[in-house]
């Protein structure tokens, strides 16, 4: 199949800055702070939520029904924030977002402080942060390209920054939930909200692509989906990912922690996932300065690190070489989700990228629900070991996929520019 490049942009659309530093242009320094104040509250909130849930005495079964609630719409709408994202601008839609999540984040600390006597109103509050995920998530890839020459590097810094913020947030969420109350999580969260919108707003990108006026919400989607066929490096990443998602990513989890957490203790656990945060940076770093020539190929090679995290627990090997095992594992993760959005980012138009992009994250994440579901059953008619053991094959056999799918194999990078 021949290489897909990016169509030309109109000659008064900015696309990517003309001139300047290759990453830290003005803009990019905003979307940068918008981004990680973002990411920073995502990753308060479900601890601070179960952690507001358990200390007010309800069960736990109102704690998986919350995050139910916060996940289902993004799942469900994410395909919809895309063309949305199209058709009005990523900009607005992502400021749109960020100050629907400062409303929702207000709402909940005063529902905390006053006592969250009706479970409903939480809930209903959740699925509007679910709602604004998916509102905000498709423009958050067709920003990179507009604010940075170097996506690759910016993409780097993005990842290293989202794997610090994946580990600082839930620290300060508990923190602050064990220090004073969970209410006060949501006015941090509802202040950093409001920090990412203004940075958005103060961004300047010039006109964008936009779909033609007067087409329909459905024919945008259709029109997204078409575009995502054409592509076959694209698709067949995400048709390889279904089989990774629900049979080796999605039980790894539950399935890890049953065990871990018997054999070594809930604190040696929290340790080792710390590491694996730590080799999600490194990862990161790495993705910033290694720059292969087929992208997809080396981040291919990056994921053969995937593997190490089941078989470790599956040798019963010692918490030291766990924490080897699930540092390489991190940056391996990580270092291949840089190639990924790198390559969507560069050879997708820009006109249709938050709706291919909609449709690879919606692909993505739709089955490891489904996977962390049936880990449970499974385990329970094969044993655990048997469940881990069966997804360190199938991350080998989805390296090998990858690499032998041409289209995939063979996509070469796109100059920076």
């Amino acid at each position: 199949m021949p290489e897909l490049r990016p169509a030309p942009a109109p000659a008064d659309t900015a696309v990517a800055p003309a001139a300047g530093p290759a990453i830290w242009t003005r803009n990019f320094r905003l979307y940068f702070t918008a981004r990680s104040s973002g990411l920073l509250s995502d990753a308060m909130l479900p601890v601070a939520v179960a952690a507001g849930l358990i200390g007010a005495g309800r069960p736990l079964g109102s704690v998986g029904y919350a995050m139910a609630f916060l996940m289902a719409p993004f799942a469900g709408l994410v395909l919809v924030g895309g063309v949305l994202a199209d058709r009005f601008t990523a900009r607005r839609l992502m400021i749109a977002a960020d100050l629907l999540n400062l409303a929702t984040r207000v709402l909940m600390a005063w529902l905390f402080f006053t006592g969250v006597d009706r479970l409903w109103q939480l809930y209903v509050l959740l699925a509007l942060a679910g709602t604004a995920a998916a509102m905000f998530q498709p423009g958050a890839a067709s920003t990179v390209p507009l604010t940075a020459r170097d996506v690759q590097g910016a993409n780097g810094v993005l990842r290293t920054s989202e794997a610090l913020t994946a580990l600082l947030g839930p620290a300060l969420a508990g923190l602050l939930a064990g220090a004073a109350a969970t209410g006060w999580v949501m006015v941090v969260a509802a202040c950093a909200y409001a920090l990412s919108a203004c940075c958005l707003l103060a961004l300047r990108l010039g006109p964008v692509p936009t779909p033609p006026p007067g087409d329909s919400l459905w024919r945008n989607l259709v029109e997204g989906w078409h575009e995502f066929r054409a592509r076959t490096w694209m698709w067949g990443v995400i048709v390889i990912w279904l089989f990774f998602s629900a049979l080796c990513y999605g039980p790894l989890l539950p399935v890890a922690a049953g065990l871990l957490v018997p054999a070594h203790g809930s604190a040696a656990y929290g340790l080792l996932n710390a590491v694996f945060g730590a080799g999600t940076v490194l990862g990161g770093l790495l993705g910033i300065r290694v720059r292969p020539r087929h992208p997809l190929r080396g981040g291919a090679l990056a994921m053969l690190a995937f593997p190490l995290y089941p078989l470790g627990i599956v040798l019963g090997l010692p918490v030291p070489l766990l924490a080897v095992c699930f540092l390489v594992t991190g940056a391996g993760v990580t270092f291949w989700g840089v190639m990924w959005a790198t390559s969507v980012q560069t050879q997708v138009p820009a006109e249709v990228l938050n709706r291919i992009h909609a449709y690879e994250v919606a692909g993505s994440v739709c089955m490891a629900p489904v996977g962390a579901a049936l880990a449970g059953p499974a385990a329970e008619a094969f044993g655990p070991k048997a469940v881990l053991a069966a997804g360190v094959a199938v991350a080998l056999l989805v390296v090998a996929a990858l690499l032998l799918v041409r289209p995939v194999r063979d996509l070469r990078r796109v100059a920076d520019r």
